[in-house]
């Protein structure tokens, strides 16, 4: 186990950005409590809480990884319509005393799902994309059964 420090500095932070992860179209996770960790020089990771995370596209596999900062990390697979994305989520279930702050949450890679950040009131592209097609491709948009912002009609 080592500590980090000046020459390899790891921080936690709330994030106040509402975190949303979309596989293949499909939001898989929506969260306002994200931890951000920042380790040394790598892109910063957001840490989901597991009841934000619909679980049931995710199947635990045999993977395991150690980072001697964090601990011992297991994987899961993202299965979902027919698509799978093999080990492209990762937790520390019982990580080093230092890392106790990201205990059980849900990581994911970002080059096997898209992770997108937005303000409370802002909808990102990717999620007003989402709306817009259909799982099959068939059909009507799901974005006119949405109401727009412009309504006349007094209900």
């Amino acid at each position: 186990m080592k500590l980090p420090g000046p020459d390899h500095p790891i921080t936690i932070r709330y994030n106040p950005k509402r975190v949303q992860v979309l596989y293949d179209g499909h939001l898989i996770a929506d969260t306002r409590g994200a931890l951000e960790l920042k380790e040394a020089d790598y892109p910063p990771v957001q840490y989901i809480p597991r009841e934000d995370v619909e679980m049931a596209v995710l199947s635990r596999t045999d993977r395991r990884t150690h980072c001697p900062y964090k601990g011992d990390a297991s994987y899961y697979t993202i299965v979902r319509d027919g698509q799978v994305a093999e080990n492209a989520v990762w937790t520390y279930e019982t990580p080093y005393p230092a890392m106790e702050e990201i205990k059980g949450l849900l990581a994911f890679y970002p080059n096997k799902v898209e992770i997108v950040q937005f303000e409370d009131g802002e909808t990102p592209d990717a999620i007003r994309e989402a709306i817009e097609h259909t799982d099959s491709g068939a059909g009507r948009s799901q974005l006119e059964h949405w109401p727009s912002g412009d309504q006349s009609e007094s209900h």
